[in-house]
Parts: structure tokens; sequence; C-alpha cells
């Protein structure tokens, strides 16, 4: 009897508990998730102003190959590699025995022709004045005189020409320097056969260049030719000298370049100094100053996929996407262009995931 009641008063318990732990349950109160807020902009225009740094090659203001005419031998050789020339300056000296010859065959007969012309103009002259007494000449030997001197004056003509022709090639057996410079290389000594190049010389004779003043030659990618101007000064350096230089540009090719989609620009550099060297490369920096003010937004706010390039715009709470084209980038913002207003309200961290007409908790 004792048992019982205890299993009774067991079985009460347990059911006390039971009920009282469902009571708790429909007591606890079930708080909905909100969605997280999405953090947003207005969009503004500013003038971006960067900076671009690209390599660049200095190279003689005018540089020239100088290559023999004639088929010729080193006679004189006058200069060195470094030597300094000033323009019409006398550097190598070449033997050609056979133009010798030719020019005292021309010579000789240039004198003959001369000769020849001089007496058949002296016999007409002397006609033309007898004919002048009426029945002393004959009509036709006064014609048959003036022919002849004629023929010999084209002869004698032809024998100037062909003079001047071997004087010419006799010329060409001095090499003169064509500008102020520097000879940058030789490749000939004292008795080389010299020739035309490909035949005689596959490497020209002398390389001359003007150091005082130098090029700057830099390609500008396509995005960024219509930033820079004639007279816009730039800085560069080179990794042989700790110093800055300053440059302006003088000349832009005003075309891209097939191969590399890009603008040919130069710069003059005053090089008195003599520290800057033919052949360095230089690294530019390029000032990018934008004309107009333009749309610049957080590069988080851009989203790039397959299915393009987009920001998000929020109308009345929801997502609209905008293509966009992307501009200039500096640090953590970039120049955008697309159907977009001031004041346009965008997401800060946009995401292709967020899809057309989505909700933006803001």
């Amino acid at each position: 009897m004792k048992n019982k009641i205890i299993q009774s008063t067991a079985l009460f318990f347990t059911a006390v508990f039971f009920l009282a732990s469902c009571n708790s349950k429909k007591e606890e109160t079930v708080t909905p998730e909100l969605e997280p807020k999405t953090e947003t902009f207005l969009l503004l225009k500013e003038k971006l102003t960067t900076e671009l740094r690209l390599p660049a090659e200095l190279t003689g203001f005018q540089q020239v190959d100088l290559y023999a005419k004639v088929s010729s031998f080193v006679k004189l050789l006058k200069v060195d590699i470094g030597t300094q020339v000033k323009k019409g300056q006398l550097l190598i000296v070449l033997e050609a025995p056979e133009i010798s010859s030719q020019l005292a065959a021309a010579e000789s007969r240039l004198k003959s022709m001369e000769a020849i012309y001089t007496t058949s103009k002296s016999t007409y002259n002397r006609l033309y004045e007898t004919s002048k007494v009426e029945g002393t000449i004959s009509k036709n030997d006064l014609e048959m005189a003036s022919g002849k001197k004629n023929s010999d004056y084209a002869q004698y003509q032809a024998a100037v020409a062909a003079h001047k022709e071997v004087s010419i090639m006799r010329g060409y057996l001095e090499i003169r320097a064509p500008f102020d410079g520097v000879v940058a290389a030789r490749n000939v000594n004292l008795g080389t056969y010299v020739g035309p190049s490909g035949k005689g010389s596959d490497l020209p004779l002398l390389t001359i260049q003007q150091q005082d003043k130098l090029r700057l030659a830099v390609s500008v990618p396509e995005l960024y030719t219509g930033y820079l101007h004639n007279g816009d000064e730039m800085s560069f350096n080179v990794k042989s000298l700790p110093e800055t230089f300053k440059a302006t540009i003088t000349r832009m090719s005003g075309a891209l370049d097939l191969k590399l989609r890009s603008e040919r620009v130069e710069m003059d550099v005053h090089n008195t100094t003599k520290n800057l060297l033919p052949g360095m490369v230089a690294e530019v920096l390029l000032p990018l100053n934008a004309k107009d003010s333009t749309f610049v937004i957080p590069k988080t706010a851009l989203v790039n996929s397959a299915e393009g390039i987009f920001v998000i715009k929020v109308v009345n709470h929801k997502a609209t996407r905008i293509d966009v084209k992307r501009g200039r980038e500096i640090d953590d913002k970039i120049e955008i262009f697309g159907d977009l207003n001031p004041q346009d309200k965008l997401v800060k961290i946009a995401s292709e995931e967020t899809k057309e007409g989505d909700i933006i908790n803001e």
C-alpha cells in the first residue's frame, strides 16, 4: 500500500513538470529576423586628377648612320668613339683609284670639247660678220657653220655634265659630319673595304648623335590620350641618377600605333650637363587633369561581371542596374560614364547578387 502511494506521487510531479514545460514554450516570443541595412550614397561630380607612370626612352635629338656611297677603302680615319664633331667636319677619307682615273678622263674630254666648241663658235661668228656684206658668204655655208656650232655646244654640255657626275662621286670619298654631335659608334679601321649598304658595309661606318639635346619618347595608352596636350610639363627620372628632371610635351603623333594602340608623345630634353645618355630608359610621370567634372564613385560601388559593368541605383527602395563605362582610377575611387544624374542614390558596396527590382533596405 505504501509503495502505491509513492508511485502515485511520482506520477503527479512528472505530470506537473510536463505541463509547466509546455506553458513555458508557449510563452516564448518568436522575433523575426530583419533585413540588413544597405549603405548608400548620393552621386556627385568632381574633377579627378590622376598621375600615370609609364616607361620611356631617351634618344639623341638627331642621329644618323653614315655609310659609304661608293666601293672604296678607308684611307684616313680622323675621329673615334666619343669625339665631338662640328657640322661639315671631315671624318673619314676613302680611296678609290678608279674614280680618280674617271675624273681625269672626264676633265680631258671636257677640255677637248670646250676647245672644239670655242673653234666652231669663232668660225660661225667670223662668217656671220662677213655675210653682212652681200654676196660674200652663201646662206648655206652660214647655216652649216651655225649647225656645227650648236652641235659642238651640245657635246660640250654633255662633257660638263659627265665631269660633274664624276666630281660628285669623287666627293663621296670624303665623309663629313651632317650636324654638331658626338661619334657614338665606329665600325671601321684603316684599310677596311667599304661600299654601299649590304655590299661592303653591313654596319655603318660611323654613328653621329646630337647629345646636348635629347628626345624623350613615351607611348601613351588610348584611354589617356585625351588628357595630354602640347606644352604640358611633366617629370621623369632614370635609375642611374637620383634627381628628377622636367620636360615639356613638344610633339604628339596624332594617331595610334596599330600594334600597341597607343599614341607616341615626344618631349625635348636639354642635356647641357651631358648627365643623360641616349638609350637610357626613363620613367615618366604624366599628370592627367580632367577639363570637366565627371561622376566619381568608390570602387566598391562598381560591379564588373559577365553580365557587364554596372552600378546599382536605388529608386523607391528598389534596385535598378545602370550600365556604365569605367574611366580613370585613383586609390579607391573610379570615374564612370553612363545614364546617371547628380544626386542619384547608389549602393556603396554593390554585388552582382543584387537583381533588378530587389528591395533595398536603407
